[in-house]
């Protein structure tokens, strides 16, 4: 699903220029979870953005679908992070004086969903994460454990190969982070690809397989070899 080789990033500001990605290769197949992680400045972050289509690397290639980003113009990759792709943030980014309902159409509102068939793909989304009962409840009512589930099932609601979440249990609660950590894993014991960034090891490995990051290079790559009590837990 995912080609990345030799990726560099610079940042350019008046006469100073920042290296943040030092040449990074790696593969992700579909239906892969994992998990890039790394301390502050390691290069995690400008690396999302640009798997993510956010922004373009400054050398190196990166091949999405058998398509290199080099290929696509600025319209296509708007269209393919609508499609293609779905996110869960840290900051949640959730509407609060809106439903449950509200926010998760939002994404559907720049698909081509009919509006006669988008109730079914809401309300599909919202009982994935578990919150059928919240369906009308204003967005700002709900714990941020709840409102991290709703970003999710509007990660969801346009059925994306691939979900990407940023420091998703950085705002909650260990319970409520275990929760949302628990519905990604199941996401991808269902087929669907993940990629989680954090910069907490206990986080990482929820995920079956860490790319490890420093200074924008890859210090390691490895699987997890153990089992996680997510695989099997059941979304409370």
């Amino acid at each position: 699903m995912i080609e990345v080789r030799d990726l560099k990033k610079e940042f350019l500001e008046e006469d100073t220029s920042t290296r943040a990605l030092r040449g990074v290769s790696f593969s992700i197949q579909k239906g892969e979870f994992v998990s890039i992680m790394g301390p502050s400045g390691s290069g995690k972050s400008t690396l999302l953005s640009i798997l993510s289509f956010l922004d373009r690397p400054t050398n190196g290639l990166y091949t999405f679908q058998g398509k290199s980003m080099d290929d696509m113009d600025d319209r296509e990759l708007a269209r393919v992070r609508n499609e293609d792709m779905g996110f869960v943030f840290q900051a949640f980014n959730l509407l609060s004086r809106l439903s449950v309902y509200d926010n998760v159409e939002i994404p559907l509102l720049y698909s081509k969903v009919p509006p006669a068939d988008r109730p079914a793909f809401i309300e599909q989304a919202i009982a994935s994460v578990g919150l059928p009962e919240k369906l009308h409840t204003e967005t700002g009512r709900l714990s941020g454990g709840q409102k991290q589930r709703v970003a999710i099932a509007r990660a969801l609601v346009t059925d994306p190969k691939i979900v990407f979440a940023d420091e998703p249990t950085g705002n909650l609660d260990s319970k409520s982070g275990e929760q949302v950590l628990e519905i990604l894993a199941s996401l991808n014991d269902k087929g669907r690809t993940v990629i989680l960034v954090t910069h907490e090891t206990n986080i990482a490995e929820y995920a079956s397989r860490i790319i490890r990051l420093t200074d924008g290079m890859i210090e390691s790559d490895v699987p997890v070899n153990r089992p996680w009590h997510a695989r099997s837990a059941s979304i409370k």
